[in-house]
Order: structure tokens, then sequence, then C-alpha cells
């Protein structure tokens, strides 16, 4: 089983290459975390202020120590946030089969 999150970015108007920075930093050090499985960040083609973030993890406390890491804090809680319209976040287990 993992734990699944799904993330949905909207950057403000003219914000949206300030984003795609942040998730060009954020992807490489987040896959390189011990909990992380995977983890792809994608951009809308009808609206390039939207991004889909899909990230798996070992557990859903794998996904709060992603939240605590220096860089999540730095790059995501202490620049991206500013430049973000709207940020929806929900999460889900996989069905094991």
């Amino acid at each position: 089983m993992a734990f699944v999150v799904a993330a949905i970015w909207k950057a403000k108007p003219g914000e949206e290459g300030r984003i795609q920075e942040v998730i060009k930093t954020m992807t490489p050090l987040s896959r390189e975390e011990p909990g992380n499985l995977y983890y792809q960040a994608q951009v809308s083609p009808e609206d390039p202020t939207k991004f889909f973030l899909y990230e798996q993890y070992t557990s859903a406390q794998a996904y709060d120590d992603h939240k605590a890491t220096e860089h999540f804090q730095k790059h995501v809680f202490g620049y991206a946030i500013e430049y973000l319209e709207a940020r929806e976040v929900a999460t889900y287990e996989t069905i094991d089969v």
C-alpha cells in the first residue's frame, strides 16, 4: 500500500514561470527522500498556470516527513505559496489487489 498525494497548484497570473522553477527544484530533491516512491509534476496544456503534482510515499508519515524537509519549507512554504492563487491537496491510499 502506498500513500498518494494529488495536489493542484494554480499560479497567480504571470507567475507560472516562478512556480515551474520551484517544481523543477523540488522534483529531484523529493525523489531522493527515503519515503518517496514517485514524484511527478504536470502542467495543463490548456492553462499554463495550472499544475498537477502526483506523489506516492511509503506511508502518511513519509509524506509528513516530506513536508518537514528543509527544501519543502524553503521552496514551497517559504517561496511558492506567495505566488499561488490556489492550492488543493487530496490524499489517498492505494488499493492492494
